[in-house]
């Protein structure tokens, strides 16, 4: 069985994500902080073409999972479709993005405040495509 998406609310979802972190990373809310934390200079930015393109990429295939993963969780305990997407949502997140990313920076000695902002901001990310994917679930065939 494949799960029904709507890629529409894949492709928003998708945007979303691309919106979240430019929010998030801009210097008045977190950027600052984030750079300090992460060593990075934000006086010498680069060239970020390749950093979007793959984040643009990643979203999609983040939204995507989530739009399937929602459909899958949604069939099996029936209910709503948007307490489906919001909850396999976080639950994705805590099991496998949190996780992960403790277990990283853990291992390779990144500050706690910095695992605890970037696994924040990925929540944020995760819900907001999670209330995107509920509210604009797929037309059933």
């Amino acid at each position: 069985m494949v799960p029904e998406i709507n890629y529409w609310a894949v492709l928003v979802a998708t945007a979303s994500s691309m919106i979240v972190g430019a929010v998030w990373y801009a210097r008045p809310v977190f950027g600052r902080r984030w750079a300090k934390l992460a060593k990075v200079d934000m006086s010498r930015p680069g060239n970020p073409t390749w950093a979007l393109i793959t984040t643009v990429l990643v979203s999609f295939v983040t939204a995507w999972v989530l739009a399937g993963a929602s459909a899958i969780a949604w069939h099996f305990y029936e209910g709503s479709y948007f307490s489906a997407a919001l909850v396999t949502s976080i639950a994705l997140w805590a099991g496998f993005t949190a996780a992960r990313f403790i277990t990283h920076d853990a291992f390779e000695g990144r500050p706690t405040n910095l695992t605890v902002m970037n696994i924040a901001h990925e929540l944020v990310t995760i819900v907001v495509m999670a209330v995107i994917i509920g509210i604009w679930p797929p037309a059933l065939s």
